[in-house]
């Protein structure tokens, strides 16, 4: 081998030796402990012979890096840069040294779960004009601070954080500031990832979807509120639509659907097809089946609680965007520091353009109705919302939404003679505020007002003024609620409240030939006081809900009733991610909707509000208790609950009859016994899963015969698979559903039609003792997201309702034709749907 010379070797030996000591040096140098301020200035009096002049409380505290001089002027100039103090000569041997009025600030925001820099969080010098947002790199720097000023740390996600200015000056590095994440008081997720990005299971039962991480479901481009509801187990609709909800076997009416805390009788456009509520500036929906909070009343069946965004951004954010059905826009414009209004506006295209899902949409929304598809039909609805913060422990809300449906028809007559217009509008307005305070960490308040008014009015006349008719459904309710939260212990939590409710309701149908008219009006007042304790262990092992509600509710020179609703929500994690739930609830409500075969609204609407008279209508009363297990690992889900859910004080009227029990107006109740079984496989790429659901759903009406048979709403064995899968920016899902048929009554196979009477009968088999063939659905959808620039974020999106174009019956019926004869009336499901979106976001 070949030797190095010895003058190349010793070259090496004394750069790596440079090196060594160089980097030795500088570590040492970095190395080296801050010093007081008071003391280094007391060495430069005895150095220099030179007094400084300060408060010693003004200098207490500060701490800088000794200066790398010999020099006097070098070693003040040096504690001028590195501390917010500002040095004065009076003479050659006097200083004076003051705390600056302001100084420069810096700061690295992390979060502090796992340590990761937050870029784009917020940070305002509060009581002035400066404002910036946080790096790539999570840090923040500002020049000429006020020294006393409050500066305060926001995100999406995360608490409010303040800190004062003097707390963040003249640190190297810059000081950590650490966001805790904003969860609800004593609500601990249990399943972060519940099908989809986006959805949450809480300890007390509650399911939770959050738009702003929402990811894919199969059939659905964009978060339609109440569509994804139904891809929870034990959320169906019988006849595929949003204003049809039914929870473990109950009516929609017996839903309670919440808007910015203001109570909806209407949800749907295009006749229940569509929700009504724009999903963009929505920022949470709380789904309860069980256990509900003692906060609300009504919904015997279950609650819908949507909330919009409920915070002030400093910058203005918003979308467009449009589908084949209609093109929407929203967003939230910063008016001042504590001042900013949100909006969002939406309006269908029907009326102007007839698209491949138009089509669709509309034979299944006619079918069976006086309105033909060749109709001036549109939609619109529009929201606002102001939001002020007096400060940051009390804050404003103002809400508003207006929904809208407008129907306008002409047809001619089979002979062509004579003509008949149609019109059928569909309107509500509703507006509210709240004001909620923070007196002290612990005690907080939230009072809530609201106007709701819901109109249904239908119209029809012939071109001669042979046939008119009028009919008009009318609600109007205003409300008002106190709510006080007080946090006894840190794992207790002790809520109070009171709420009144005024509610009327007009019902009016006027007929000319032959000479029909009616009038009902009428109005209740309810009173509530409620309570409510939440605790929940430290280690989160336990969980507990337990509250009541009292009601007294009064119907103006009718009735007056006392109703008391105890609620109970427990979980309990007895192995490690092994948890029992058991939850239970009383409820009432005294709202509800009349289906009126014979005088509906053009055939489109079957449905009417009206109120308890404890007469023809009592209030209705709900009981349910349920039993679940369920096991979350993370990435594997599987949860089964069992549940017993009893509901007395229904009318036939209520129900939908459509057999010899239609007209009888009696009264009885139904009971619901099911099991509810899911199980769910996630990643960070894609989820999958299986739902099972099982209900015996029996009517009991002690004067009809028999006097127990299948509800109306009875889905005896419901299924569904279902998946999607996230690449990058691009989304896919694909879902099966497959369900029993629903009950329904035939005519007698030997004597179908009683000709003793006039006009003549039609005989029917025992109620709900045939049952429609099963029904079987396959949906999927797909989105892709890309940058259009820097600030712009666009995405495109397609999906196909019922891609095997099955023709699934959701009901049949029988009625008499003009010449006595029984006719067969089918209601069927969507046939392929094809809708496709593009949106942008900024």
């Amino acid at each position: 081998m070949r030797k190095a010379p010895l003058k190349t070797l010793s070259v090496h030996f004394v750069i790596v030796l440079l090196l060594f000591l160089m980097n030795n040096g500088w570590t040492q140098e970095t190395s080296k402990p801050k010093i007081p301020v008071i003391g280094l200035l007391q060495e430069l009096e005895t150095e220099f012979n030179v007094k400084f002049s300060f408060a010693d409380a003004d200098l207490d505290g500060i701490e800088l890096n000794r200066p790398n001089t010999n020099e006097l002027e070098a070693s003040i100039a040096h504690i001028s840069a590195e501390t917010p103090l500002q040095i004065e000569k009076l003479s050659d041997r006097y200083y004076s040294i003051l705390l600056k009025n302001t100084i420069s600030v810096c700061g690295m925001v992390l979060d502090n779960f796992e340590d990761n820099t937050i870029p784009g969080a917020t940070v305002r010098v509060l009581d002035s004009d400066i404002a910036m947002i946080t790096n790539m790199d999570g840090t923040f720097a500002f020049e000429e601070v006020p020294r006393t000023a409050v500066i305060q740390i926001s995100h999406l996600g995360f608490k409010p954080y303040f800190i004062s200015a003097e707390k963040l000056s003249y640190k190297s590095p810059c000081t950590s500031i650490a966001l805790a994440l904003s969860y609800q008081e004593l609500e601990e997720v249990v399943v972060y990832k519940f099908l989809t990005d986006g959805l949450a299971k809480f300890s007390d039962g509650s399911i939770q979807m959050n738009t702003a991480e929402f990811g894919i479901l199969p059939g659905l481009i964009e978060p339609d509120i109440l569509q994804s509801a139904q891809s929870l187990p034990g959320i169906k609709s019988v006849d595929e639509t949003v204003s049809d909800i039914n929870i473990r076997g109950g009516t929609n009416d017996q839903n309670l659907i919440i808007w910015d805390g203001i109570k909806m009788y209407q949800s749907g456009h295009f006749f229940g097809l569509i929700s009504a509520f724009n999903p963009y500036l929505t920022d949470k929906i709380t789904v309860i089946k069980n256990g509900t909070s003692s906060i609300y009343g009504d919904g015997v069946s279950g609650v819908m609680d949507l909330r919009t965004k409920n915070e002030i951004q400093s910058t203005f954010y918003g979308g467009a965007g449009f589908n084949l059905i209609s093109g929407d826009v929203y967003g939230q414009i910063p008016l001042a520091e504590n001042l900013a209004v949100q909006f969002s506006g939406r309006r269908s295209v029907t009326d102007f353009l007839e698209t491949p899902t138009y089509t669709t949409f509309s034979e299944k929304a006619f079918q069976d109705s006086e309105v033909r598809t060749d109709n001036d039909f549109y939609f619109y609805d529009f929201t606002g919302k102001l939001l002020y913060d007096i400060d940051r422990y009390h804050k404003v809300r103002l809400s508003l939404i207006h929904i809208n449906n407008d129907l306008d028809n002409f047809t001619l007559s089979p002979d062509g003679n004579d003509a008949t217009e149609n019109s059928l509008d569909q309107i509500n307005i509703s507006f509210g505020g709240s004001l909620e305070s923070e007196w002290t960490d612990n005690f907080h308040t939230q009072a809530n007002v609201y106007y709701t008014q819901y109109r249904l009015t239908a119209f029809s006349i012939t071109e001669s003024a042979t046939r008119q008719l009028y009919q008009n459904n009318l609600v109007k309710e205003s409300s008002a609620r106190l709510n006080t939260t007080y946090k006894l212990a840190p794992t207790l939590q002790w809520t109070n409240g009171y709420q009144f409710t005024e509610t009327g309701i007009e019902n009016i149908t006027r007929i000319n030939q032959p000479f029909f008219e009616s009038s009902v009006k009428g109005v209740i007042r309810s009173h509530s006081v409620y309570s409510e304790f939440r605790f929940e262990t430290e280690d989160k092992s336990l969980f507990a809900q337990i509250g009541g509600r009292l009601n007294y509710i009064a119907n103006i020179n009718t009735f007056e009733k006392v109703l008391v609703e105890p609620r109970l929500s427990i979980s309990y994690e007895f192995a490690p991610n092994f948890k029992l739930e058991a939850l239970g609830e009383f409820k009432s409500q005294y709202t509800n909707q009349i289906i009126d075969l014979e005088q509906n609204f053009l055939g489109l609407e079957k449905r009417r509000w009206t109120l308890a008279d404890e007469n023809l209508l009592p209030i209705v009363q709900g009981k349910q208790a349920s039993l679940g297990f369920n096991y979350d690992e993370n990435r594997l889900y599987v949860g089964i609950e069992g549940f017993y859910k009893n509901v007395t004080g229904i009318n036939v009227y209520t129900q939908g009859f459509q057999n010899q029990n239609q007209f009888d107006g009696e009264i009885g109740e139904y009971l619901v016994k099911g099991v509810e079984f899911l199980i769910n496989k996630k990643t960070n790429d894609y989820s999958a899963w299986f739902s099972y659901a099982y209900n015996d759903n029996k009517y009991t009406f002690n004067t009809l015969i028999p006097p127990s048979f299948p509800n109306n709403l009875e889905l005896e064995h419901s299924f569904t698979l279902a998946g999607n899968y996230n690449y990058n920016d691009f989304k896919i899902g694909i879902g099966f559903n497959y369900r029993s048929g629903k009950p329904y009554t035939r005519p007698d196979v030997t004597n179908p039609l009683d000709t003793s009477t006039f006009p003549n009968e039609i005989n029917y088999e025992t109620p709900n003792s045939s049952s429609l063939p099963e029904y079987f659905r396959a949906d999927a959808s797909a989105t892709y997201d890309f940058n259009l620039s820097k600030t712009l974020r666009a995405s495109v999106g397609a999906s196909v309702l019922n891609f095997t174009n099955r023709k699934n019956l959701l009901n049949t019926y029988y009625r008499l034709n003009e010449s006595n004869e029984i006719e067969t009336v089918q209601r069927v499901s969507l046939g392929v749907t094809p809708n496709a979106s593009f949106r942008i976001r900024f």
